[in-house]
């Protein structure tokens, strides 16, 4: 599973707080945490005003590259801070995110053509968050056209489904399954990718439904998800259901990661 570390986002309030102060130690120490429990990317999002967020992120940006070496997702809702943004970073690393919105796509897609980059692109377009897996997939068939013109291979891409929150939907996430599942058999080396914590909002015991959630996306074909990698259970979850889904040769990856202290009691 590629785990993209949420930890670092403006929309917290302590991180907010951090942010604000230019608390370099409290965002080094989160990335540290991090990167030690395993995450494959640190997402960076500053949630300030547009006309603060490139000097907000190139701070935010060099806290992070001081203290691992991970690649950083650069997450921001404009194109243009994004691509202003993301050649800052010492190693290629990750965009978050485009949609078919606007002109995002024609922006973000040949900025990162002849680059290492991968990018989370959104099955969004100008009429919001379609409500159907058909209408879902045909912005996917959309952006998947943009990225071959643009040069962007599938394995470049984590293909976000939008996950929204369990208590306002009518069919549990029959149609996030459908969505990750039907392009799961058209790009089997594509990345799709979900921020799983949407999934709880406005419910109690969170964790129980995001670790449910999790392993039921997995299932259908989730390989990369936006999560907080210092959740022990949540981890071992994703572990777990690897090795489950024959996905984990001789079940290595989660012995290694439980000698590691990953999850399970610490140590």
């Amino acid at each position: 599973m590629i785990i993209i570390g949420e930890k670092i986002n403006g929309s917290i309030p302590s991180v907010a707080e951090a942010i604000a102060k230019r608390d370099a130690d409290f965002i080094k120490q989160r990335a540290i945490a991090q990167a030690e429990a395993g995450a494959t990317f640190i997402d960076c999002c500053a949630s300030v005003p547009e006309a603060e967020e490139v000097e907000t992120l190139k701070w935010m940006i060099d806290c992070i590259q001081e203290v691992t070496d991970l690649p950083i997702s650069v997450d921001s809702p404009s194109p243009d801070v994004l691509i202003q943004v993301f050649p800052y970073c010492k190693r290629p690393g990750l965009i978050n995110s485009v949609s078919m919105e606007g002109d995002k796509v024609d922006k973000i897609f040949p900025a990162i053509a002849n680059t290492e980059w991968e990018v989370v692109a959104l099955c969004s377009d100008d009429t919001g968050i379609p409500k159907t897996a058909a209408d879902r997939l045909r912005v996917f068939d959309n952006l998947m056209a943009k990225a071959k013109e643009y040069g962007i291979k599938p394995s470049r891409m984590h293909i976000d489904p939008l996950v929204e929150m369990l208590c306002t939907s009518e069919d549990g996430i029959a149609m996030n399954e459908e969505v990750i599942s039907t392009i799961r058999k058209q790009y089997p080396d594509i990345h799709i990718t979900a921020a799983v914590s949407n999934i709880s909002f406005n419910l109690p015991v969170r964790k129980l439904l995001n670790m449910s959630f999790t392993v039921l996306a997995m299932k259908a074909g989730l390989d990369s998800a936006i999560l907080d990698p210092t959740n022990r259970d949540l981890l071992g979850i994703i572990y777990a259901t690897e090795a489950m889904l024959g996905l984990d040769d001789f079940c290595m990856e989660y012995i290694s990661a439980y000698r590691d202290g990953l999850f399970g009691p610490k140590k």
